[in-house]
């Protein structure tokens, strides 16, 4: 894999002979599922030899399922390790809420002999990941055919709401991490106030993950199924009860045109574009937005591009900036884990 130069990424390690021919494992950590990929650095780019996947709830810690990878696989003498966690990463530590586990860079190196280890936020090695798709990879939304110069967001819903972006520094794009995702969610129909005022009572302080996530495109449709009384067909309770809850409400508004469905796919949409204006205006992204996650990418095919660029661009005071920003979405979902191993091969 080689990098893209639409995203001409800053990583000073490239230049460092150093770097290459080095064995990595990267390792992509999920509530649901934990990917791990062994590589081979050179050329500025990554080769990855293999690649594993473990229900991350079957484990009691990181540790057992990076032990589990390498002794399956025989690996011996890897050089790094690069992590990509879904929560903040400070001083080398993390401790993500919604795994429930401690971080410590320190610890791995000195349990399992890495010269490095590498940790930062999954929607920030996502970034980094970015750097290494094809341009296939890149599905218009909304675009004059290129990324222009400027700093870009990247808004990820999947099973929490990732936020994070590149800064332009007038060379490369310096990919960074935030928790936008939990910054208040805010009504502006009275629909949306009934919403809000549901959502309230549930969770208290209402965020935009509440909204814009796995459990928030549940959240819309249970507040149309028990306050606003569209009705649920029978088997499709039952289903929803026994399935994946995303891929059962997106096949039954496709495949079984219910109403109620499609209205909760067609409202997480709108509020999909509300808050990729937001993020948009906070960074001034002027190089573009990039939309990813588990959910966009399951919508593709469904979304109305058009209809989300409209929205996306309402604004009281910045319609033309707005306008002119492209929009992609993202189709490759293994970004978080290419970018962790890139981050851990060539940022130093």
């Amino acid at each position: 894999m080689n990098l893209n130069p639409k995203f001409p990424l800053y990583l000073p390690g490239v230049k460092d002979s150093n770097n290459n021919d080095v064995s990595i494992i990267g390792a992509n950590l999920r509530e649901d599922v934990t990917t791990l990929g062994y590589y081979m650095s050179g050329n500025g780019g990554l080769d990855i030899k293999l690649q594993t996947s473990y229900p991350t709830k079957e484990f009691s810690s990181f540790s057992e399922i990076l032990k589990k990878f390498i002794q399956e696989n025989q690996l011996s003498n890897v050089k790094r390790l690069g992590i990509a966690v879904p929560g903040p990463v400070l001083n080398g530590k993390s401790s993500p809420v919604r795994i429930g586990w401690n971080f410590d860079v320190e610890e791995f190196k000195n349990e399992f002999g890495f010269e490095m280890v590498g940790m930062i936020n999954d929607l920030e090695a996502s970034a980094y990941g970015m750097g290494l798709l094809e341009d296939s990879d890149l599905d218009p939304i909304y675009t004059s055919g290129h990324l222009e110069k400027g700093n870009v967001a990247i808004l990820a819903p999947g099973n929490g709401l990732g936020e994070a972006g590149y800064f332009f520094d007038g060379k490369y794009l310096r990919p960074f991490a935030t928790e936008g995702g939990h910054s208040e969610f805010s009504p502006r129909t009275n629909v949306e106030v009934e919403f809000y005022q549901f959502l309230n009572n549930i969770y208290g302080i209402v965020s935009w993950e509440n909204v814009l996530s796995k459990t928030g495109l549940f959240n819309i449709y249970r507040f149309l199924r028990d306050v606003k009384r569209h009705p649920e067909p029978e088997w499709l309770a039952d289903r929803l009860a026994n399935g994946n809850f995303s891929k059962e409400i997106y096949r039954a508004a496709v495949e079984d045109d219910v109403l109620i469905c499609k209205i909760a796919l067609d409202t997480f949409l709108e509020f999909l574009a509300r808050e990729a204006n937001n993020l948009t205006l906070k960074l001034k992204a002027t190089g573009g937005l990039l939309i990813s996650g588990d959910i966009p990418q399951m919508l593709n095919d469904y979304m109305d591009k058009g209809k989300f660029y409209e929205k996306f661009k309402i604004s009281d005071k910045m319609e033309d900036m707005l306008r002119n920003i492209p929009i992609y979405l993202i189709k490759n979902n293994l970004t978080g884990l290419h970018g962790a191993a890139l981050y851990t091969a060539y940022y130093q």
